[in-house]
């Protein structure tokens, strides 16, 4: 028999597996595919969620928590890396992404919940033994405690430069945006500090869910039955759902009678609708139809007015989405998958054209947070020949005394009106309209004769959009 009496005992705790929180593994899950697979969180977490639900780890609580900490964390990232940045001792390029990942979850529980400190640390501290291992969850632990001594103000103050000194840059530390984007937005939106900080936090907000009724399928009267549910603020088709309204347990959502749409979105396709044209108005065309929501509700007024529409998409996949909304459309239409700048409908045959181009998306950050990240300045001189060549193609497919609507979901003066002016310049038989009139009832629309809506003003993505008629 073998003498232990003299074995050294083993000092400190004994090994503790660690704690899986699922709702927290859920959140880092879809970080490392947004990041990894350039993937958009509003695609990614919907199937996370619902495979939770399934297998009986989730309830609602858990899944809104899930949803605000990928969300929180990915609309904060450039706030919360000059603070980690603050805390680490090497450059944040240096640190793994998944461990980065990690520790903006961590920071965004301190700083942007009403999670206590001790929770949000302790519960990092063990997501990060799951998922990195306890070498690095002694790193994660070492940054979060320097993180908690302080709240968001408090860091605000050390890691951002006065506005005195770097407007922009004070912009993008404090409100979490690249410097290059708030210097876009300033200027599309003219004006001083008040307007630019406004908008800026309207993009870091939870957007509200707004359906649209579509016309002779669903009423705003039945959708206003649904629990949580308020009329829209400017289109008449708009309804807006309460926090934590689901879109697919209203039955007219799930039968396509009703459909999840910006009001923004719903305004652009009632603005071409509504501007009166010469002649006939039997043939209407969206030549970027994808994936669908605009040409549901186009094909709804066309049938309504005894109109046909084609919706053109130039993707199939996205094709099928643009067929997938209007399947059950009152009146006649065809949705084919096509290229807009290189048709293969006849030219001068409608009477209505919408192209809502490709563009950064800008517009949408409330909705796609991690858009802002990934979009690069260059990207804009990628989208400019596309959209000046559609926009060009839209032109070219109507008829004299008809109308052509340009939209994008971006304010950056290059993808809205430097676009328009410099198409318009070659062609001297295309006049603008004001667009102004045909929002009846919408506020604080500029000078026209173009639209520039904006989150912090009307509660909207940030569309854009220009009207014009062929005159000869």
């Amino acid at each position: 028999m073998s003498d232990t009496s003299r074995r050294p005992r083993r000092t400190g705790k004994p090994y503790r597996r660690p704690q899986k929180d699922p709702v927290r593994i859920l959140a880092f899950d879809a970080l490392r595919a947004v990041d990894e697979r350039d993937a958009y969180a509003n695609l990614v977490l919907p199937p996370l969620l619902r495979k939770a639900r399934e297998k009986g780890d989730f309830d609602g609580r858990d899944a809104a928590l899930a949803t605000e900490l990928v969300y929180g964390t990915l609309r904060r990232q450039g706030t919360y890396d000059a603070i980690i940045s603050a805390c680490v001792d090497r450059p944040l390029r240096e640190v793994d992404p998944p461990v980065l990942d990690v520790l903006s979850l961590g920071v965004h529980q301190l700083l942007g919940t009403r999670i206590p400190t001790h929770a949000a640390v302790s519960a990092s501290v063990e997501l990060a033994r799951v998922v990195l291992g306890d070498g690095r969850a002694k790193f994660v632990n070492a940054v979060l405690r320097k993180v908690a001594q302080d709240d968001l103000d408090g860091w605000l103050q050390r890691v951002a430069p006065p506005y005195e000194e770097d407007a922009e840059d004070h912009l993008a530390v404090v409100h979490s945006h690249p410097r290059w984007v708030v210097s876009a937005l300033w200027d599309s939106l003219g004006g001083g500090r008040a307007g630019i900080e406004a908008l800026l936090e309207a993009d870091n907000e939870r957007p509200e869910v707004t359906l649209v009724a579509r016309p002779g399928r669903a009423t705003t009267e039945e959708l206003l039955g649904e629990e949580a549910a308020v009329a829209g603020r400017w289109s008449p088709y708009a309804v807006r759902l309460a926090e934590g309204g689901e879109p697919g347990a209203i039955e007219a959502v799930r039968e396509g009678r009703a459909g999840v749409q910006d009001e923004g979105s719903q305004l652009v396709a009632l603005a071409l609708a509504n501007a009166p044209v010469d002649g006939p108005d039997a043939r209407w065309l969206d030549g970027c139809a994808g994936p669908g929501g605009k040409a549901a509700l186009l094909g709804a007024l066309a049938a309504e007015r005894g109109a046909v529409l084609l919706a053109s998409e130039k993707q199939p996949h996205r094709a099928g989405l643009v067929a997938k909304a209007l399947a059950g459309n009152p009146g006649p239409y065809q949705v084919i998958a096509a290229d807009g700048t290189r048709p293969p409908w006849r030219a001068g045959i409608f009477d209505r054209v919408l192209m809502d181009v490709p563009c950064t998306g800008l517009g949408a950050l409330r909705r796609r947070p991690e858009a802002r990240w990934r979009r690069r300045p260059e990207d804009l001189d990628g989208f400019a020949p596309l959209q000046r060549g559609l926009l060009r193609s839209a032109i070219d497919s109507v008829r004299v005394g008809g109308v052509v609507g340009y939209a994008t979901c971006s304010p950056h003066l290059a993808e809205t009106r430097a676009v328009v002016d410099d198409v318009l310049k070659q062609r001297p038989d295309v006049e603008l309209i004001d667009a102004r009139p045909m929002l009846p009832g919408v506020p604080e629309l500029g000078e026209g004769p173009d639209v520039q809506l904006w989150p912090h003003v009307h509660g909207t993505d940030a569309m854009y959009l220009a009207l014009m008629r062929r005159v000869g």
